[in-house]
């Protein structure tokens, strides 16, 4: 077991390197990755961020199997940046998608080389963007204004790639939905002649062409509209080397849960760009920018109950945690199954299971656990994307 770190209010988060997936062991004991939850918070107390490193690779091995031979996969760095999290994923042949100058060092740190980092900002100013170009890592520019900034700094000398915005919504929550007409992300696709007259006037070496439409994608559909748009485009850059989809891969929060099937996405994928090399001459590579998809289901957050309130309507479970560390119910209404950990024989009884924080900071609403004590622990799953690191 690999140690990230401890911090203030006895929180900390740890990494397990058994290929064990959770499980319950015989005397009935809540396992992760082959180690009992119990002592861990022994040890560490609680809350506590535990990550299955054997989950992060098996979806790992899982997404570079179905994708075309070559295809590159980089980490989305912003769905968990815990530094040996980040090391593990290196190790495993990722490279890293960064979105700050912040999480480009925090890459770096960890192991990953410049030119295995791609760094694609939003809303950034240019000076990070210069940065990144000194640091060596790739570059992709999402907004006419820092492309036409781009051509006057560095001119041919330093390839860019360009993220488009396609017009398509698609994604799970309008939140996290980013490549509508609408969405911040991207440049418009309706602007692709304003696109070339700039590259045109500077010189500029687009490397690639990116595009981003949101989280939790189900329709493989919406992938290969996505690659038409961007093959249609490939035509009018010489010097394009890779198309980049992004991710938004669905995983599942609860069972019965629809998911992205990869390996129909990878075939359909690789057909499609294969086509359109063959009648081009063009080589172009295939990149994914997985977060989710490869840490969601790897984090669990334990916390223990410091209260049951019962009230004339509702039942309260009041917990060792809040939205300052797992923030997705109240952000996006996410799902996440809660589990008694402590109690896993007792009868099942409706809760509603509530942070600390105060705001209202509801975990889950009305859900079914097993009889609940103060003092028992509470896993929360799929804790392991946008969790900590927000």
């Amino acid at each position: 077991m690999k140690k990230l770190h401890a911090q203030k209010y006895n929180e900390a988060q740890y990494i397990s390197d058994s290929n064990h997936h959770q499980m319950r062991d015989t005397d009935r004991s809540f396992t992760i990755g082959g180690l009992r939850a119990e002592d861990l918070v022994k040890e560490f107390g609680t809350p506590l961020f535990v990550y299955d490193a054997g989950k992060i690779s098996a979806q790992y091995n899982r997404l570079h199997t179905a994708l075309p031979e070559g295809s590159v996969i980089k980490y989305a760095v912003k769905a968990l940046t815990g530094i040996s999290v980040l090391r593990f994923i290196h190790s495993l042949g990722a490279g890293a998608d960064v979105v700050s100058i912040q999480e480009l060092k925090i890459a770096l740190h960890a192991g990953f080389a410049p030119s295995q980092i791609m760094f694609t900002p939003n809303n950034v100013d240019f000076s990070e963007i210069q940065e990144a170009v000194s640091l060596g890592a790739e570059v992709t520019v999402d907004n006419l204004s820092s492309l036409e900034k781009f051509g006057i700094a560095f001119g041919g000398s330093h390839p860019v790639a360009i993220r488009l915005n396609p017009h398509i919504m698609a994604g799970g929550n309008l939140k996290i939905s980013t490549g509508h007409s609408h969405s911040k992300f991207g440049i418009s696709i309706q602007q692709q002649q304003q696109i070339l007259a700039v590259v045109k006037k500077y010189g500029i070496d687009v490397s690639g062409l990116h595009i981003h439409t949101g989280s939790e994608i189900t329709d493989i559909q919406v992938f290969i509209r996505v690659a038409e748009i961007l093959l249609e485009i490939a035509t009018y850059f010489p010097t394009l080397r890779f198309v980049d989809f992004g991710g938004g891969f669905k995983v599942a929060y609860k069972p019965g849960d629809k998911t992205t099937d990869i390996e129909a996405l990878g075939k359909m994928l690789g057909e499609t760009v294969d086509n359109f090399n063959k009648k081009t001459g063009k080589k172009l590579e295939i990149r994914v920018e997985p977060g989710k998809f490869l840490v969601s289901e790897a984090g669990y957050l334990i916390t223990t109950t410091t209260v049951v309130k019962e009230t004339p309507a509702v039942t309260f479970i009041g917990v060792n945690s809040g939205l300052n560390h797992l923030i997705r119910p109240m952000m996006y209404d996410a799902w996440h199954e809660i589990e008694n950990i402590s109690n896993p024989d007792g009868p099942l009884k409706q809760y509603t299971i509530a942070g600390n924080i105060c705001e209202t900071d509801n975990f889950g609403t009305d859900r079914m656990l097993n009889e609940v004590r103060e003092g028992d622990l509470i896993v929360i799953r799929n804790a392991g994307a946008y969790g900590y690191t927000m």
